[in-house]
């Protein structure tokens, strides 16, 4: 009997377990929150993760000397010339981490769905740019094996040479921009062109003229043969087809965000980069820089003092820290050193400011040094003046208050004609300054070109025996968590510090 009721009481008790875990089933499944996430939003994602984080301003614009600070600690970078592994991996973990991943969850599942080839070819052309970006910065990297980890379980990717990426690149952007059917799918929704396949076209197509060019140095006939066919097939026309990200109170620019907290005092134009636009009467440096008259701390750079004109513009010289500055800047008559020029994070360097990816005025440049070479069509002067007149007119979509009126672009191309003489030179000193706020893009092409012609910052003690740095360094926990993989890669491409070359600097 005792047994009886035993297992009575044992089955009566698996009857209210089992009825308890239909109910919490019950009260567990969401019905309400989507349970999958549209393609289409996560490229959105993927578009807003190529603005790039705040590292450009520590190295990539202090290495071509358009912004410095004078500062160690957490700004230690290439204001000294010295490694700091806690910045350099920004571009790194932004890259893989937030954009590179998404894409790979796109691509896995696009990848049977025809219905949507246009979106898979979009992500493929946004995917090849933060490629780009990561093995210009850092040299070989994992590319191949990259964003497979949810897909096919690959954890530890290996490093692929750059010398293999760069061809694969050219080949993937070349078949994505080429893919893209204008009577295929489309997306309203997706925030850089609002579904515009012509428009993904000509940025596919101006992406491998960026990418062509950058062999110019490495392998000729391949840059001559890519920037040809992208060329012939149509680039960006016009500022409304850059490729730019905009920003809001959701996604802020993160440039911006630190320029008007933490480090608001703490970064200052550079003495090439203003004496440049200065000895040019160049109208970008009214549009571009500020200073505070008078201040003697960061607490009096306030708008009351406030001065945007550009005859008085004093750029921080390069080669001192914030002791040593003191006396340059009493030696120039001025308050102190928080008197320099800054890039005015009122108008063009704010938490909503647009951040230009790739752009019209990038392109024509990078044309005029293509018809120059003689490798395509076109007069190479005709492409330069468009160039400086696009970027000059880019400076209205950062902030109106800061456009340039026709009048005195056409009175800066008077002034500054295009010169056949020295070419090279005159383009890719524009190509600098188009390239303003894009630190890892102008610090690719000045290693490429090697204009303008800089002098090599000249503080003592520093990391490096060369002139300039040439690639950052990789992250720390990279080394430790997938070390075999980087070891074989440092072991191709020399040593894992700032004065090892890329493949593509010869």
């Amino acid at each position: 009997m005792k047994n009886i009721r035993r297992l009575l009481g044992v089955f009566g008790i698996l009857f209210i377990i089992v009825s308890c875990e239909e109910d919490l089933d019950r009260l567990n499944t969401n019905t309400v929150d989507p349970t999958e996430i549209d393609e289409v939003f996560l490229l959105n994602n993927a578009i807003i993760e190529t603005s790039l984080p705040t590292a450009q301003l520590v190295y990539e614009m202090g290495i071509v000397q358009q912004i410095i600070s004078p500062n160690s600690g957490v700004l230690t970078g290439a204001n000294f010339n010295q490694d700091n592994r806690n910045v350099t991996l920004q571009i790194w973990n932004n890259h893989y981490q937030d954009l590179i991943q998404v894409t790979g969850l796109i691509k896995s599942s696009l990848a049977d769905n025809p219905d949507r080839a246009n979106l898979l070819r979009m992500t493929e052309i946004v995917e090849a740019h933060a490629f780009m970006v990561l093995t210009d910065t850092y040299g070989d990297v994992p590319y191949f094996e990259a964003g497979l980890g949810r897909a096919e379980n690959i954890v530890l990717p290996a490093y692929d040479d750059q010398a293999q990426i760069y061809p694969d690149l050219i080949s993937r952007v070349t078949n994505a921009t080429t893919g893209l059917d204008p009577n295929g799918d489309t997306y309203p929704g997706e925030i850089l062109y609002g579904g515009d396949i012509s428009k993904w076209q000509k940025l596919g197509n101006s992406l491998l003229v960026r990418l062509g060019m950058r062999l110019t140095e490495r392998d000729l006939q391949l840059a001559e043969s890519t920037v040809t066919a992208a060329f012939s097939r149509g680039v960006l026309e016009s500022n409304d087809d850059n490729f730019v990200v905009r920003h809001d109170g959701n996604y802020v620019n993160d440039l911006g965000r630190l320029l008007n907290s933490t480090e608001a005092s703490n970064f200052y134009l550079a003495a090439p980069f203003v004496s440049f636009l200065a000895d040019n009467n160049d109208p970008r440096l009214g549009a571009i820089a500020v200073r505070y008259t008078g201040a003697e701390s960061g607490a009096d750079q306030v708008p009351e003092v406030e001065n945007t004109d550009p005859a008085d513009q004093i750029g921080m010289p390069l080669g001192f820290d914030n002791g040593t500055i003191v006396g340059v800047a009493d030696d120039l008559g001025l308050t102190s050193f928080y008197e320099f020029s800054q890039a005015d994070r009122n108008r063009i360097a704010n938490t909503f400011t647009p951040f230009f990816i790739l752009t019209h005025a990038q392109t024509q440049l990078l044309l005029a040094e293509a018809a120059e070479r003689g490798w395509i069509t076109g007069d190479p002067a005709s492409f330069y003046n468009e160039g400086v007149r696009a970027h000059m007119e880019q400076m209205a979509l950062y902030n109106p208050t800061i456009a340039i009126a026709d009048a005195d672009i056409d009175a800066y191309l008077a002034a500054n004609p295009f010169d056949a003489g020295n070419a090279l030179e005159q383009i890719n000193t524009q190509y600098w300054v188009a390239s303003f706020l894009n630190g890892p893009e102008a610090f690719a092409n000045f290693r490429r070109s090697e204009f303008p012609a800089l002098t090599p910052n000249p503080f003592p003690g520093q990391d490096i025996s060369t002139d300039f740095i040439n690639r950052l360094t990789y992250p720390l926990d990279e080394l430790a968590v997938n070390g075999a993989n980087a070891q074989e890669a440092i072991a191709r491409q020399g040593p894992d510090n700032l004065e090892t070359k890329v493949w593509w600097d010869e």
